[in-house]
Formats: structure tokens, sequence, C-alpha cells
């Protein structure tokens, strides 16, 4: 669990003003001084993330904020970057101090995360202080309340044990590639290592899809697309099921036989970040773009870019070189993404490995909101390569 990557945790974020406890909280949540405490107002700026194990759910990261009340030119970006949190936000603390009378701006708050469909714990904290007044809190808010003392951890035990009772049971899916392999299959994964390849390691959706494959009894062999001609002669039968690097598809899908099932990775982290339908969906809009359509292309991760960049060079070019038309192409990676989505023809995400699934759905809904199509890179280069039905129909079975 330890090792278990951020983006397949449960994020809780603990929401709530300036000097209402949350970083005392996430303190006592995780018996370590994560956070910086005191007793000035906005002593945290920018998120802080803490990843941790939190039985019985399991590997979990807590997520503390600056105050929802912050103040200012600086405060404002803060509590920007605030609501940016409630993008991967799976479950959310949001805190009340016992001190404070005044509930409104915790009300705007919380209806913002309920017209999220996020569910929510009240938290009621500082009660070493002066004692609660909850009749307001509990007419005003249809939330489980905890009344507690971050400071001296009374009731966090009661705190644990109420996310354990309302943490989402379906935060993510559970099986990346094991509904589709019988126990005993064989499996070629073409993992090519060229320039953009990691040095000395294996890009974390390969590694989870080779996880996958060996915990359902699956037998997983990895080969460069240089070697896969070779790995099919080896074998003494056909593979069960080839997996591939989108990039490659179309010299995969010539060399492997029609009766073969392919798909690629990318496609698998659309059905396990995202909504494949929605997204096969989105494909069919490329062939609808016209000169001076803009086409936005979200990167999960921020990274150096090299030569042949697949989001800032060989998507547009296949792209241009499909439409024939003069497309507007911009690239946003990380936690940048256009709050205005209505300017766009089209996203093409990647597939997302290193966001949580609350954060690719969260986009996929915002552009469905302005009813612009959105796909991802697997996706959108099997369309293009007319394969898109051969490497996703095995998933509507």
């Amino acid at each position: 669990m330890i090792n278990t990557p951020r983006a397949n945790r449960m994020h809780i974020a603990i929401f709530g003003k300036r000097n209402s406890g949350k970083s005392s909280l996430i303190n006592a949540l995780t018996g370590q001084d994560i956070a910086l405490v005191s007793d000035v107002a906005g002593t945290t700026t920018d998120p802080v993330y803490k990843a941790m194990e939190l039985l019985p759910i399991g590997p979990v990261v807590i997520i503390d904020t600056a105050g929802l009340d912050d103040e200012g030119s600086i405060g404002q970006l803060r509590i920007q970057k605030t609501k940016e949190v409630m993008d991967k936000t799976d479950l959310a603390l949001l805190v009340f101090s016992s001190e404070n009378e005044d509930i409104s701006l915790e009300k705007e708050w919380y209806q913002e995360l309920k017209e999220r469909k996020i569910p929510i714990i009240g938290i009621i904290n500082k009660i070493d202080i002066t004692e609660p007044n909850t009749i307001k809190i509990k007419e005003e808010f249809d939330i489980p309340l905890i009344m507690l003392s971050a400071k001296n951890k009374t009731n966090i035990g009661k705190l644990k044990e109420a996310i354990q009772i309302y943490a989402p049971k379906d935060f993510e899916r559970k099986i990346l590639v094991g509904d589709i392999v019988k126990p005993k299959d064989t499996v070629i994964l073409v993992a090519p290592q060229d320039i953009q390849a990691p040095k000395g390691r294996l890009i974390l959706p390969q590694v989870q899809t080779i996880r996958d494959v060996l915990d359902h009894d699956a037998m997983a062999l990895t080969v460069k697309d240089s070697e896969l001609e070779d790995i099919l002669k080896v074998l003494n039968k056909k593979p069960d099921l080839v997996i591939t690097d989108s990039q490659v598809f179309a010299k995969v899908n010539s060399i492997i036989p029609e009766d073969v099932p392919l798909t690629s990775f990318s496609i698998l982290m659309a059905r396990y970040k995202g909504d494949l339908e929605t997204l096969i969906k989105g494909a069919k809009a490329i062939d609808e773009l016209k000169s001076g359509d803009k086409v936005l292309i979200g990167e999960a991760c921020t990274h150096h870019p090299l030569e042949g960049d697949i989001g800032r060079e060989k998507l547009p070019n296949w792209l241009r070189e499909r439409t024939k038309a003069n497309l507007d192409i911009t690239v946003n990676a990380g936690a940048d993404f256009p709050e205005d989505l209505s300017k766009y023809n089209l996203i093409i995400h990647c597939g997302a490995c290193m966001f949580n699934r609350k954060q690719m759905m969260t986009r996929i809904i915002r552009a469905q909101s302005y009813n612009v199509p959105i796909t991802n890179y697997g996706v959108a280069i099997a369309y293009m390569n007319g394969i898109l039905d051969r490497v996703t129909n095995m998933f509507f079975k």
C-alpha cells in the first residue's frame, strides 16, 4: 500500500475557513506533523498532500487546503487552488470552528460540493475551547456531523469511523484488464522504448497493466514493437490478447492477425479513469473539424517535451493530415485546464494515469456541460487509423 500511486488512492480533502483547525486536523488524522500549525490565519497557502493508509479503506491521500475566506489578490489565487482540489476530491471534510457563528461561507462551499456530487462529512472543531451550537448547522446542512478537538485529538477515532462509513465505495475501477483475460491467457504487451520512454523504467500504465495481468493469473510477455513479429514466431499459439502503445497502433495492427483481440494502454486507461463510451463518441467528432476550429489537448502531467512528443507534434500532425484543415491546437498540461470550454470544438486528453478517476470524470462532465466532444489519445488514434471498433469491441460484449 505504501507504493500505491497517488492517482489510485481515494482523495479526502479538508475544506474550511482560515484558522478553523484544518492543519491540526490533518496532523491528527495522519499522526504526524505534516501541516504547519499556527494561530495566524492563512498559514496554509498551497494544498498539502499526505499519502497514508486508512484501514479498512486502504491507501488514501489527505489534502489540506487554504482557507475559504482568504483575502486579497493572492488570497483569491489560493481560493482558486482550493477549488481545483474539488475536481479530484472523492470525499470532503467540511470544517466548522465552534467559535464561529457565521456559517454563510461554509454554506456556499457546501452547495458547490453537493453540485459536484461529492459526499461530505461535517466536522465541528475546537470543542476544547467552547461548547458548539450544533442546532443551526444541523438545520442548514444535511450531512453527518462529528464534534472533535483536532488539537487534543478528541474524537479522531469517531471521524475515522465516519470516513469508513461515508467514503464512496466506487471511487475507482478495481480492474484494469482482468475482466477481459482468463487464467493462463497469453497477453503480449508492446512497449516501444523510443526517445520519449523514461530511462530505466516503464511508464505507469504499462506497469499497472502487467501487474493486473499477473493478478488475474494470466501470462504477460512484454516486447518492443521491433520484436513483435519475433515473439509471435516463438509462441506455439496465437496470443489471447495484445496491448500496445497507441503511437504504434498502425504497425501493430498490420502484424497481429484479425482474430486476435487488440487494444492499447491508453484505451484501457480511458475505461479505468473515465467513461469509454463518451470518449469513443468524442473521437468521431474529428471528422467534423474544419479550418479555424480550436482543439484542446490536455495532459495530466507536466514533462519536458522531446522531439516527436505525442501531444505537441504527433497528434497535431495526425489531426491536420486527417482533416486537411488548418486547426488551432492548444496544449494544457498538469492542473491547468480552462474553466470556460465553450470556444473549443474538440478536447483530446491523455490517458490520465497521473489523475484519480474523480479528476478525469470532472473534466469529462465539464466538457459535456459545454457540449464539447472529448476523447483521449488512444481512442482518437485508433479512430484515425480506422480500427476503433476492433480495439474497443471486447469491452462491450
